[in-house]
């Protein structure tokens, strides 16, 4: 009895070994086929997510400011509110103008700090046909108006750089303004040169 069990001990082994490595294999293979599929559907989202800005961060304005230097503005906090005949507009800024804003900038006399971004976003206004009251809403966009301030790219407009990318509803497209320099809207903020060419105080909520 004892030597029929030892051969088949011993010939059971090396099939246990051989079916070991063909696990180890398939786990192997089964990793590697995982992995590749988690890349692939990673690479889908970033591609996706990439596609939703319909391009507009690839945009630069003919002064030479990159649509993408704004990137995450639909994020920023609000600086205020305006109105005009023809847009409804909002302004928000960066992380770091709103600190500066906050700290009592430029009321105190003191300038924003380089890398301050701004950008006006602004719509065409209709009546709501839904409030119970004569109201105003946002209808269809058209302009995002940006500044921002690098005072080694704009030395002769006070450290501020404008553009305006103009949106077409129809084609859900920006593009740059063609009469968008980056001087171009200095001359209007020369009026509040004081307050460091900042028309929009930040409304405190």
């Amino acid at each position: 009895m004892t030597e029929p069990m030892t051969e088949s001990l011993a010939q059971e082994q090396p099939k246990q070994k051989i079916e070991m490595r063909d696990a180890a294999k398939y786990f192997a293979a089964f990793t590697t086929i995982a992995a590749a599929a988690l890349l692939a559907i990673l690479g889908g989202a970033v591609l996706h997510a990439q596609g939703q800005d319909n391009g507009k961060y690839s945009l630069v304005s003919p002064g030479g400011i990159a649509f993408s230097d704004f990137r995450g503005y639909e994020d920023w906090s609000v600086v205020s509110s305006a109105r005009t005949d023809e847009v409804l507009k909002v302004i928000v800024a960066n992380p770091a103008m709103i600190k500066a804003y906050k700290a009592g900038i430029p009321g105190n006399g003191q300038p924003f700090p380089q890398g301050s971004m701004i950008v006006k976003l602004q719509w065409k206004p209709k009546k709501s046909t839904d409030a119970p009251f004569v109201v105003d809403v946002p209808d269809v966009f058209k302009q995002a108006f940006v500044m921002e301030l690098d005072s080694k790219r704009f030395p002769k407009t006070g450290g501020w750089g404008y553009a305006v990318f103009n949106y077409d509803a129809a084609t859900d497209k920006f593009t740059p303004d063609p009469m968008s320099l980056a001087d171009c809207g200095h001359m209007c903020h020369v009026a509040v040169k004081a307050k460091d060419y900042i028309f929009h105080p930040y409304q405190k909520r």
